[in-house]
């Protein structure tokens, strides 16, 4: 992402950074009053598998709703229209549904303390090993473009210095995660998701409200944009030109199937917070309850993006000075006056730091549990593997300020994601979907597979698509056709793989393969939560049904 605007600089005052400073107050209160509660590794890395539903819920959504969330969904629906609703109605709610209803029985039930861990009881030590380290990069990757995006907001919004930004956010999710481990983070995201609401609200409704409403919105869209520009499918014909660069085929298949849920299901930045639940029901329906305000979340971050668009109709054009990125910078200039304009400010902070946090605390559970523990330092006392935590944490926080600037060379910071999505997410997925639900696949299988899809999606888009070999209109599209050649790869050399090498014996998958199951899997839920409408499928299938008809007023 490069720099924001010059022209975005907001007119702060002391109010404004009053409530900046009590947000940083609490978020290290937070962090003090968790570390009482870490006694064990178990407490540092899962926050002892003791928290409700609703905070793991609410965590998972804010761990999610990061710098690419806010700054990379509203520049989609600065630059691509109302097909951004698809990352959300098609590409997150079914992929959710399923880790709850279908995947988090495996997860919790098997007792894994990470999503490689899984891979090692299914397929062995080398799927687990490469899964792990292709984690930890992805991990350190994604919590750099959340630090280097939030730096160059502050900087183009209040005028702080990019490397005093990176230090001071640096320094505080640090801080509170190395004190608390897990518990520190996910009671500070569900802090920021409030935090980030009020945020967020108030500037969609001013926006809106500047713009004429919604009729004054669709119409000047309308005009400058087309018709097709306010709808989800119009246009996307197979051949058929349209902002996206991708027709209804690789829209439901690389983005809907294999882009969805390689990151939901496989994720552990996402999974983390599920495998922290008290129980197995509180570990189902943690996504399954995330999934409701994430049905919602366009209304506020896509929305901006189209505000913005009428409001500055240079945003993206060569020359204007604005990237598709500015777009919320550019409402927060316009819009919000002293002291909402503070709270603006600190949900965007909130923001970055929940998904540079979500990432730190995955990758400090992977590197400590999944590649020191496993395969450096065995059989050390459980306080050592504490202490690697920590340490780790602060050497994720350094790496993550230095991977950023990778991100530098993208004007949507959507499409990096999707990019990394698709090379690690997605291969990953594909061997997940085939162990889990097929019993011939084998180690061998499962190692190749991995391998072989990550190197197909980097092969598609670094030498058919960035080589001029083949032709795709946008970075988006070339994504959605990378995750497609990673799963088709990835599966082709899993089938092929399985048949000629001997798979285990069917008695040493119990708990990891469909149809199998493991006395943790069998767990019945506690007392309470065995109420009709705490039952996962009828929240997972409820928030399928409200998706679809989400998509009821931008297909007319």
């Amino acid at each position: 992402m490069q720099n924001l605007a010059e022209g975005l600089r907001l007119p702060t005052n002391a109010l404004d950074y009053s409530i900046l400073a009590i947000y940083f107050v609490v978020v290290l209160g937070i962090g003090f009053a968790a570390r009482r509660a870490v006694r064990t590794s178990l407490d540092f890395f899962l926050s002892g598998r003791s928290l409700p539903a609703w905070v793991t819920g609410l965590a998972f959504i804010a761990a999610n709703l990061g710098a690419t969330e806010i700054l990379g969904m509203a520049a989609n629906g600065a630059q691509y229209g109302a097909y951004t609703v698809h990352w959300y109605w098609i590409g997150a709610i079914p992929a959710m549904v399923f880790l709850g209803l279908v995947m988090m029985p495996f997860y919790y039930g098997s007792k894994v303390r990470s999503v490689p861990e899984f891979l090692l009881h299914r397929f062995g030590p080398a799927s687990h090993l490469l899964s792990s380290i292709i984690f930890a990069v992805s991990a350190l990757l994604i919590a750099g473009v959340n630090l280097y995006a939030m730096a160059i907001v502050l900087e183009a919004l209040i005028g702080w210095p990019q490397w005093v930004a990176i230090i001071v956010s640096g320094f505080f999710v640090l801080f509170y995660i190395t004190l608390g481990g897990l518990s520190s983070a996910i009671y500070n995201e569900v802090l920021q998701f409030f935090v980030i609401l009020a945020a967020l609200i108030p500037l969609t409704v001013v926006g809106l409200k500047r713009v004429g409403g919604w009729s004054g919105l669709t119409d000047s869209l309308t005009d400058s944009h087309g018709a097709a520009f306010l709808t989800a499918w119009d246009g996307t014909g197979i051949g058929s030109p349209n902002p996206l660069g991708a027709n209804w085929l690789t829209i439901v298949l690389g983005l809907g199937f294999v882009l969805s849920f390689g990151y939901w299901t496989t994720n552990f930045a996402e999974v983390q917070r599920a495998l922290s639940a008290k129980n197995l029901s509180a570990a189902q329906r943690t996504p399954l309850i995330a999934a409701y305000p994430k049905i919602f979340i366009p209304l506020i971050v896509v929305l901006p993006g189209l505000i913005a668009l009428v409001m500055e109709p240079g945003i993206g054009k060569p020359g204007s000075g604005l990237q598709y990125n500015d777009a919320i910078p550019v409402l927060m200039r316009d819009l919000l006056p002293n002291g909402v304009l503070g709270i603006a400010i600190t949900g965007l902070l909130a923001a970055f730091m929940a998904g540079m946090a979500a990432n730190v605390s995955s990758f400090n559970t992977v590197f400590t549990y999944d590649i020191w523990g496993a395969y450096v330092r065995r059989g050390r006392p459980d306080q050592y593997y504490v202490t690697t935590g920590r340490v780790v944490t602060a050497i994720g926080v350094l790496i993550g300020m230095g991977t950023a600037v990778i991100a530098s060379s993208f004007s949507n910071i959507m499409n990096y994601l999707q990019t990394l999505f698709s090379f690690f997410n997605v291969p990953l997925f594909c061997v997940f979907i085939l162990g889990m639900f097929w019993k011939r696949s084998t180690a061998a299988a499962g190692f190749w597979g991995l391998l072989s899809g990550t190197v197909a999606a980097m092969i598609n888009y670094f030498w058919f698509y960035k080589g001029g070999l083949i032709s795709i209109p946008s970075d988006q599209g070339a994504n959605f056709v990378s995750a497609i050649a990673a799963f088709v790869v990835g599966g082709v050399v899993m089938v092929l793989v399985s048949w000629f090498t001997k798979p285990k014996p069917v008695e040493s998958l119990a708990g990891l393969v469909y149809g199998t199951t493991s006395p943790g899997m069998a767990e019945p839920p506690a007392r309470g939560d065995d109420a009709w409408y705490r039952r996962p499928a009828l929240l997972g299938w409820g928030a399928v049904l409200l998706a679809v008809l989400c998509y009821i007023p931008f297909s007319l």
